[in-house]
This record gives structure tokens, sequence and C-alpha cells, in this order.
């Protein structure tokens, strides 16, 4: 039986030629390269192209988004929609708590005051086993999962602003 969380949406509106920005938080690289190869597939599988951003850390990801949104808006290249990609370990310290929340919250608002299409793929996870559990496409494949939540939303988006 089809695994239903991968099924084909039912909204078929064309997204193809869509322009789409991966920004990545290369802290672990092998887990991050996990996690492109799901979002670069979902988004090569939907006819769209994509351009990729590397900053530090998580917390550095909904800037840089709402920078590269701007500058290509400026360049008369604007963005469809983005996707951010990282993955954040629990340690010792209330860091990971603060670097989880705040990065969500930012992409949250990014979304919502632009109006934006964005999937959060940043893992938030208690060891770098589940992290990969999480990564591979092979397993949850949540950067497939971000891609896909941000091509939903650039549907509805293209096929709201038609009707």
């Amino acid at each position: 039986m089809a695994d239903a969380r991968r099924a084909p949406l039912k909204d078929q509106t064309d997204i193809s030629g869509a322009r789409v920005l991966i920004v990545e938080a290369r802290f672990y690289d092998d887990i991050q390269d996990a996690l492109l190869e799901g979002a670069v597939t979902e988004i090569k599988a939907a006819g769209a192209t994509h351009e990729v951003i590397t900053v530090p850390g998580a917390l550095e990801i909904p800037a840089a988004i709402a920078i590269a949104i701007d500058a290509a808006a400026e360049k008369g290249k604007p963005y469809d929609a983005a996707i951010a990609l990282g993955c954040v370990v629990r340690g010792d310290t209330i860091h990971f708590e603060i670097v989880s929340q705040e990065s969500s919250r930012g992409l949250m608002d990014l979304a919502i005051a632009r109006k934006f299409p964005l999937g959060n793929g940043i893992l938030t996870v208690n060891t770098e086993a589940q992290a990969w559990a999480r990564a591979r496409a092979s397993e949850l494949n949540k950067g497939g999962d971000a891609a896909r939540a941000a091509l939903a939303m650039l549907r509805i988006k293209r096929r709201l602003a038609k009707a």
C-alpha cells in the first residue's frame, strides 16, 4: 500500500518553471546533503528550478530568505517559494530550544507577513540517529517533505490568484 503522506496532491495547478530558493544551514554536512537531495528531487519532479544559499546555522535561515527574496525581486527575478533546510541536535544547554523555536518562529512570521510559500525542513532532534532517520530519502525524507509543502503552498497561491 502506498504511503498516504507521499501521495500526489490533488491540486495540480501548474508550477513548472517556478523559481525555488533553498536556504540551508550546513552545520551537519552529511545530514544536510541528504536533506538537500530530497528537496531537489521534489523540485525537479515539479518542473521547477532552484538556487541554494548556505548560511552558518538555523538561526540565520529566516533572515537569509528575507534578504534573498528582496534581492531577487529587485533584479526582476523573484522567487516563487523557499525551503529552509537544517538540523539542530539537542545538547546540554537551552541553546537547542532557542534555535529551534526562534528559527521556526522566524520562518512562520516571514511566510505570513509576505504571503510567501515556504517549507520548513529544519530538523529538531535529540540525537544524530534521529536526524539521519528523518533526512534520508529512503526513510522519512524531511527535505522532500519541506519541498512538497512549499510547492503545495505555491499551487494554492497560484490557483487562488486565478480565481
